[in-house]
């Protein structure tokens, strides 16, 4: 697929995904209580994580369908130093959740702390990985 393509799926993308948004803000001020659309039960809790989560994909589309190929290629060292940091905040929110004992629940099934356990291993290790290949390059 040409470039110039994929920059036009990305402005179409955009429009669609800001179209849901403005529905999306339209519905929680006209119907702030639960529904159901399409079969679909939705409650007024949904809204705000959807509302994010296409704000987040419109700015992503956004910079694809009008920046592609502009963008300034980032340097290893600052790559790693950027992804150990976000393996860092990961690992702090692991840790958290173990020290607190958080529930998490995803639709219907308790996350045990277990694995919490586990993701703070991992993420520690790419972490402390990260900034030493990032260390080493000097």
């Amino acid at each position: 697929m040409k470039k110039q393509t994929l920059h036009e799926l990305a402005k179409f993308a955009a429009g669609l995904i800001a179209a849901d948004f403005i529905g999306l803000v339209w519905l929680s001020m006209n119907n702030p209580g639960a529904g159901t659309f399409l079969g679909i039960d939705f409650a007024s809790t949904a809204l705000l994580p959807a509302l994010v989560f296409d704000a987040a994909l419109f700015i992503i589309l956004v910079h694809y369908g009008w920046h592609v190929g502009k963008t300034p290629l980032m340097r290893e060292r600052t790559y790693l130093l950027a992804v150990g940091i976000v393996f860092a905040i990961v690992a702090a929110a692991h840790l958290l959740r173990v020290f607190t004992g958080t529930d998490i629940v995803v639709l219907g099934w308790s996350v045990p702390l277990l694995l919490s356990w586990i993701g703070t291993a991992v993420t520690a290790y790419l972490s402390y990985m990260s900034f030493h290949l990032a260390l080493r390059m000097r």
